[in-house]
């Protein structure tokens, strides 16, 4: 029988023992991250979530990528908490002198199943620490989900579009603003890509580019008296039916076609109906998927408001002239495939002001990146080639 010497049995428990430790270490740092993604809005989990961060925040350059990752599907609460932890340490190492895992940030910005914003988040560190590598991937992110990954790599073809508009050579130049609208999500690089397309002489189609919606079923005036509107249900919420005959403000109320020319989609209540006030009136529309899928629907208004779609009430807001623009209200919805009905109520007040004459909408359809969605059957081929 053979004798295990000393050493060989103290080198062993020393395994044991570290193993012991880096289990124990990982245990602690699934904890904290649980108490960090367990925060909720009205301060739930705030005092908790104070302590565990201290402790993470201690902890090395090596748990960056675990941190971004437990930002997934975290509320907006938890992911602050996450993203002030992966500064903190992230900061810390670069005052030292330190670096950052560059390999494990790049792999987790490249895995687009990840959240877009940790994967920002991810592509600033790597920009902090070799600004070279982070200039070299802009280019592979003209089609990311991450909006904010996509601006830059916009920005970086109207940088040499306009260098090529500048040296004379106007094809490179349309052609590299071409591709930058289709990339572009952001309302100013947007503005900015069309008004140089126009200026060199091309057409450009924002109404198509956005997805606003332009056809449409009007139905009003009703009452908005006292701002009793909004919770009143009048005969549109009852039988959207376009044939239907509803009781007006002033009698008896059809629904009439409504087409906005308008670049941006706006709906204006006021060119059928007049300038009037404390009136509630309402806008239908079908949209046709070509599938089952989830969408969102876009809506800016500075009336008070309510969509339904397919007769199920999406969301609303009881406010009056407190500004508007695209995007102000983003709604996630399922489209099912086919048509779809939606509806949209505006209610007017009683301010005679002249920034409160306003009563409009627009409304697009799109997906989480801001990418249009468009009815299937209002593809025009000649639109979509301009």
């Amino acid at each position: 029988m053979k004798h295990t010497s000393l050493f060989a049995v103290s080198a062993a428990l020393g395994l044991a023992w570290t193993a012991s430790l880096g289990q124990a270490a990982d245990d602690e740092f699934d904890e904290s991250v649980a108490v960090l993604r367990a925060v909720g809005g009205e301060g739930q989990g705030n005092e908790a979530a104070g302590q565990v961060l201290q402790r993470l925040a201690k902890g090395g350059v090596d748990t960056l990528p675990a941190l971004l990752a437990a930002m997934d599907g975290a509320n907006p609460f938890a992911a602050n908490y996450l993203r002030g932890a992966v500064e903190v340490i992230a900061g810390n190492a670069l005052a030292k002198g330190g670096s950052l895992p560059l390999v494990g940030l790049g792999e987790f910005l490249l895995n687009k199943s990840h959240d877009t914003k940790p994967r920002a988040l991810a592509f600033e560190l790597i920009r902090r620490v070799d600004a070279k590598a982070a200039e070299q991937l802009i280019p592979g992110l003209l089609g990311d989900p991450s909006v904010d990954l996509r601006r830059e790599a916009v920005a970086r073809l109207l940088g040499q579009a306009e260098g090529s508009a500048k040296s004379g050579n106007k094809p490179a130049a349309v052609l590299l603003y071409r591709q930058a609208l289709d990339a572009a999500r952001d309302l100013d690089q947007i503005q900015a890509v069309s008004g140089a397309l126009r200026e060199l002489g091309r057409k450009v189609n924002l109404t198509r580019h956005f997805g606003f919606l332009v056809e449409w079923q009007m139905a009003g005036p009703f009452h908005n008296k006292d701002r009793a509107g909004f919770e009143a249900v009048f005969g549109p919420e009852k039988k959207p039916d376009l044939s239907a005959t509803y009781d007006g403000l002033n009698g008896k109320v059809k629904w009439q076609p409504y087409s906005t020319g308008d670049e941006y989609g706006m709906v204006d209540f006021n060119k059928p109906y007049g300038d009037l006030k404390e009136v509630t009136g309402y806008a239908q529309t079908e949209f046709v998927s070509g599938s089952d899928r989830p969408a969102e629907l876009r809506l800016g208004c500075k009336n008070a408001w309510k969509i339904w779609l397919n007769g199920e009430l999406v969301f609303g807001r009881d406010e009056y002239h407190r500004g508007m623009r695209i995007d102000q209200y983003e709604l996630p919805v399922q489209l099912r495939k086919g048509g779809n009905t939606i509806l949209v109520k505006a209610c007017q007040n009683e301010q005679v002001e002249d920034w409160t004459v306003q009563w409009q909408f627009q409304l697009r359809v799109c997906d989480a990146t801001g990418t249009a969605i468009h009815s299937a059957e209002k593809k025009n081929p000649e639109v979509a080639a301009q």
